[in-house]
């Protein structure tokens, strides 16, 4: 069967083809892959190649397909797995499929990713649990399972102790306390910012950091003071980059300037890990969420207070499948509406380009349409647009305040040019 995948080669050396994919075995799946979401994760191992830790070293030879936010339709399945699965399935993938060394769909497998119109999943995605049914409205939605999952693995990892001179430890935030994360204003900040309200552990306390104005103010409008106040929520938006003395002032939002029991760091600078311990109260735990694209990360961290504080600093990089789960819930029963963090729709035809230049690119998450032939395009870019597909899709998404929809997916679907 063929298939139109876009596959990596060398460090930036990316090329969209069409293939040939093996013929399913009896322990394998046979899926359709509707959209991905592109990741800054799939720009590190582009930009690294074999150098990246989940890339493998034969790339120039045996190309992998990048993308691993996905979402799709079973086409086929094995017999191994005909009591498990049906074919007309929707399905997302954790793509921490349990092998040794990290690899992952996305990063490592030349007949498994997100930006493919087609795709084999091994049997080891099976038996690890990590292919997950997902009955929610939209494909796009799907696509952004594995984000929210990232966070959410990110908020359970976090511990405290039971109480004072305990050696026991409570898994995840501490529920009703203070949380801040810094450098909260992108798409995966946001994430969090949704999650901190609306998960099944609230702080009574958050505090959202940036340094651009814009950035905050958008976050502020998504995820308004007033909804935080409804969940019980005292929410805070600061510009650090108007202030002096960060560490004081954040401190001085927590009553008798106590400090934070949870601070999450959502960008790889060293001095904002500094600034996060500084922070911290008794007990408090620092999660690194960040990932750095430099090996030699050394932040400047105070263990007297490691030492006299109790303090706990953890790192998560994805979430498993609980946390996989955990989101695809959190998601068919709308409790957090990942639709506010997808800015940009493009089709396959795209990827390369948008995929080298990601970093450059302003917004939210950018879903891409495997299937679709279609230029990287804004949201709030449609109005101005003059072919009628993107006027009628400026229509659409006015019902929901300029948010990707159900109905606006289910148009381009159908109505955008094929690949």
């Amino acid at each position: 069967m063929k298939t139109k995948a876009v596959r990596l080669y060398g460090a930036k050396d990316l090329r969209l083809e069409e293939f040939d994919l093996p013929i399913m075995q009896d322990d394998e799946i046979l899926a359709e892959v509707f959209t991905d979401s592109l990741c800054m994760s799939t720009f590190k191992a582009v930009k690294q190649g074999y150098n990246h830790t989940k890339v493998p070293n034969d790339i120039d030879k045996n190309p992998i397909i990048i993308g691993h936010e996905f979402c799709g339709k079973i086409l086929a399945v094995g017999k191994k797995w005909s009591a498990q699965y049906n074919v007309g399935d929707k399905f997302v993938i954790q793509p921490n499929i349990g092998v040794k060394g990290g690899l992952a769909p996305g990063y490592s497998y030349q007949f498994i990713g997100g930006n493919a119109t087609k795709i084999i999943i091994q049997n080891q995605v099976m038996l690890n649990g990590s292919l997950l049914k997902y009955t929610g409205d939209t494909y796009f939605e799907g696509s952004l399972v594995e984000p929210l999952s990232c966070v959410i693995g990110a908020f359970n990892a976090n511990y405290h102790l039971e109480k004072m001179y305990s050696h026991k430890h409570i898994m995840g935030i501490k529920e009703n306390g203070n949380m801040a994360i810094l450098g909260a204003t992108g798409p995966m900040g946001f994430l969090a910012i949704d999650f901190a309200l609306h998960g099944p552990k609230k702080p009574k306390l958050l505090v959202i950091t940036g340094r651009t104005q814009s950035k905050l103010d958008l976050a502020k409008k998504l995820y308004t003071q007033e909804e935080a106040s409804r969940q019980g929520v005292e929410l805070h938006y600061i510009n650090t980059g108007k202030i002096s003395s960060i560490t004081k002032t954040l401190t001085g939002l927590t009553e008798d300037n106590y400090g934070f029991d949870d601070v999450f760091v959502f960008v790889p600078e060293e001095n904002m890990v500094t600034q996060a311990e500084e922070i911290l109260a008794y007990d408090g735990c620092l999660n690194f969420f960040a990932g750095p694209s430099v090996r030699d990360f050394r932040p400047k961290i105070n263990f007297y207070n490691v030492h006299y504080k109790a303090i706990h600093i953890v790192g998560t990089s994805g979430g498993n499948t609980g946390d996989m789960k955990e989101a695809v819930a959190l998601i068919e029963n709308k409790r957090v509406n990942v639709a506010k963090i997808a800015t940009h729709i493009l089709g396959l035809n795209d990827v390369v380009d948008t995929t080298l230049k990601l970093p450059e690119f302003t917004g939210g998450k950018k879903i891409v349409y495997t299937q679709k032939r279609f230029s990287l395009t804004a949201l709030d870019e449609f109005e101005n647009n003059g072919s009628e597909l993107q006027k009628e899709l400026h229509k659409i998404i006015g019902k929901t305040g300029g948010l990707w929809s159900h109905e606006a997916e289910q148009y381009f679907m159908e109505n955008a040019p094929a690949l």
